[in-house]
Formats: structure tokens, sequence, C-alpha cells
């Protein structure tokens, strides 16, 4: 009978190949790893798109952006994001069905307490409204019912008395299209501000997508800026994206009180 001169691997040529594998997935993982990443970051821009489209339809028809806590003329009417869906200030309006679902959640965005695909509220929005614009720690809404300290971004202005706020009119954002209106965050829809990047808890969306942060801005197109543009930099180009005047206010960056 014919001899079989055929052999296996020997446990050395197998170690090497076990190697060479491992070589590979060395380099391959990092590379998939970004891709993926990148994927996470077009799918939020895509998100922040399908808001601006609503936003600008918002403020077509109401001459006016969303305030950043309802309750105009003594009513609720809900978060910014309550507004949008509802195209209006309206508490009593229905939802409309333009935003697709889970357009308010970033893909890259950690899930928080009280998460909830199907409720959008103020606490499962993973994107936040500049609403006070360039502003110390420590600014707060109180501070905007004397018209000087009034907010610089789209917070709205508060009336006398307490709970009553007035949007922020069309005409009052000088730039829209340098002006920021939404922007990654990880507190439910809240604020989006210079100072956010000094609390703990905000440096989870600073690091989203791969150091940068997408913003939408008023006129509905999309950015992806740095953090240290947005956060650290003081320059007059990098402060009035912030503000709907359109102005540094660069006063503001420590003083709550500032005129």
């Amino acid at each position: 009978m014919p001899r079989n001169n055929q052999e296996g691997f020997t446990l050395v040529e197998l170690l090497v190949v076990i190697a060479i594998i491992g070589i590979l997935a060395a380099l391959l993982i990092p590379t998939l790893s970004r891709s993926m990443a990148r994927a996470r970051q077009i799918h939020c821009v895509n998100n922040q798109r399908q808001i601006g489209i609503g936003l600008q339809n918002f403020v077509a028809n109401n001459h006016a952006y969303p305030s950043y806590y309802g309750r105009t003329n003594g009513e609720n009417s809900g978060t910014w994001v309550y507004q949008l869906e509802r195209g209006g200030f309206d508490d009593s309006q229905p939802k409309t069905n333009f935003y697709s679902e889970g357009v308010w959640q970033c893909p890259s965005a950690k899930r928080t307490a009280g998460w909830s695909a199907g409720s959008i509220t103020r606490a499962t929005a993973s994107y936040a409204y500049n609403s006070f614009g360039v502003a110390p720690v420590g600014y707060n809404g109180p501070a905007a019912m004397d018209p000087k300290h009034a907010a610089l971004g789209l917070y709205g202005y508060y009336h006398q008395k307490p709970f009553q706020i007035a949007p922020i009119k069309e005409s009052d954002v000088v730039c829209p299209s340098d002006m920021m209106a939404v922007g990654d965050g990880i507190r439910g829809g809240r604020d989006f501000m210079r100072q956010d990047l000094k609390y703990l808890e905000q440096r989870g969306a600073s690091g989203r997508h791969q150091g940068k942060l997408n913003v939408l801005f008023c006129d509905g197109h999309v950015e992806s800026p740095t953090v240290k543009f947005l956060f650290e930099d003081t320059s007059d180009a990098a402060l009035v994206r912030w503000n709907r005047d359109h102005l540094p206010h660069r006063d503001r960056l420590s003083d709550p009180l500032s005129p």
C-alpha cells in the first residue's frame, strides 16, 4: 500500500500562524473602531440636521425661537424639545410626526438614568440647548430677570412675574449662520454653555466624537468643532458664536452680573 507522506502542522508553525493573526487583529481593530466612531458621528450629524429643519420651520412659523423651558404667557409650554415637537408654544397642540424615533439621541451618548426611546422629554434628549451663551459658572435664570443681565443665548426673557418667559425673537439673532443653537450634551437637553466643560458630568460629552462635538447652528447647518475651540478659546471668533448679538462679551467669562 502507498504511504501517506502528508504531515500536519507542527506546534511552531501553529504558533506562528496564531501570532500573525494576532498582529493583523491589532492592526485592524483600531481602524474598525475609528470607522464605527465616524459612522456614529455621521448619524449624530444627521440627527442634528433633522432637528435643524424643524427649528427653521418653527422660527418661520412663530418668528421666534423655542424658549429654554417654556412657560410663555404663564402657561407651561414645556422644554425646547417639547416645543419643537409641537411646532409652537401652544401646550395643547398635538405632537407632529416630523421627527423620527431616536432623533433626539446621539448614538455615541452614554445612557443615563431615565433614558427611554419611547418618551422624548427633558430627561431623555442627549442634545442640549444654547440657552445662556457666554456666561460664567454660577450664572442662572433669575439673573435674566434684569434685561441688562439677560442670557445671551436662546433662553428667553423673564417677565417680572415668575416663570413667564418671552421667547427670543427671530430678529434678535443677529447672525444665524454663526450662532450655535444645539450641541452634544449629557444632561437631558439642558444647558449647552461655554462653562459646562468645567463640570465633571459634562466631560462625557466632550470626547463623544473623537475630541469633537457636533453643533447645530441657527441657520440649520451642522459643524464639528474641537472641544478646545468651544470651551477654551477666548478669541472673538470663538466667543461670538455663543451669543445672539454676535458680540464676544468677554467680560461675562468671570462676572455673572456684568452689564
